[in-house]
């Protein structure tokens, strides 16, 4: 057998959280499904931050767990520094929103400064069910099988223009949702760079993983491989 895939999931661990503990299974899950090895390491939002850039190199794929977030800051200056790199990612939760803030702030798509994403709009401490319409065709083959219904904690509106602006040379919207907002979205020109403000590790189960988590394993299976040829 090979070397283990190596995982980091940015995020600080806590084990009361119920999307903490579904995010290490949903990785067992799509670990055991498509019979591969899988290390998975929490690495602590303090820590990460101060990573050298090929230090992020160590590993096969970077997921951004959901929230609560405890430093903001310290993600949003995270998240800058992995976008231009090729290795899988996958941010879920709070996160989502965040990484709109960094595109924003990097591509200058906000000269007025205005309000261009809402907060939170899923009131207080509890998950709420989201119908996903899948935009891309493949991520329409990806819930194919798989129930378009999924569980969230957060949930933002972006301003139309915001949206306008952003497709025209950084992301493809891979799905909406029964609001009408972009719900996943992927970075163009990466092998694997996808944002969601959903928690697509709370449905996943053992004997139906989570096609977007086994598809992160895929692609850093995909990269490991990759790095071992070069």
């Amino acid at each position: 057998m090979g070397q283990s895939l190596k995982i980091a999931i940015v995020g600080d661990y806590n084990f009361t959280y119920n999307s903490h503990h579904a995010t290490n299974l949903a990785i067992d899950h799509s670990a055991q499904f498509l019979d591969i090895d899988v290390s998975y390491y929490w690495t602590k939002l303090n820590e990460v931050v101060k990573y050298r850039p090929q230090q992020f190199e160590q590993f096969d794929g970077i997921l951004v767990a959901p929230g609560p977030i405890k430093n903001r800051f310290f993600l949003h200056g995270i998240l800058k520094e992995i976008v231009g790199k090729q290795i899988p990612v996958l941010i879920t939760g709070e996160g989502y929103r965040i990484l709109i803030e960094v595109l924003i702030n990097m591509y200058q798509l906000n000269g007025r400064n205005e309000k261009l994403i809402s907060e939170n709009l899923v009131e207080g401490e509890q998950f709420e069910k989201l119908i996903i319409s899948p935009h891309s065709q493949a991520f329409i083959k990806l819930y194919e099988n798989y129930s378009n219904t999924e569980l969230t904690s957060s949930r933002y509106s972006l301003y139309p223009q915001l949206i306008n602006a952003l497709q025209n040379d950084i992301i493809d919207v891979e799905a909406y949702n029964h609001f009408e907002d972009p719900e996943i979205i992927s970075l163009k020109n990466m092998l694997f760079f996808v944002g969601c403000g959903f928690c697509p590790q709370i449905s996943s189960t053992r004997e139906i993983p989570h096609p977007m988590i086994y598809t992160f394993i895929k692609a850093a299976d995909a990269h490991s491989k990759l790095k071992v040829k070069k």
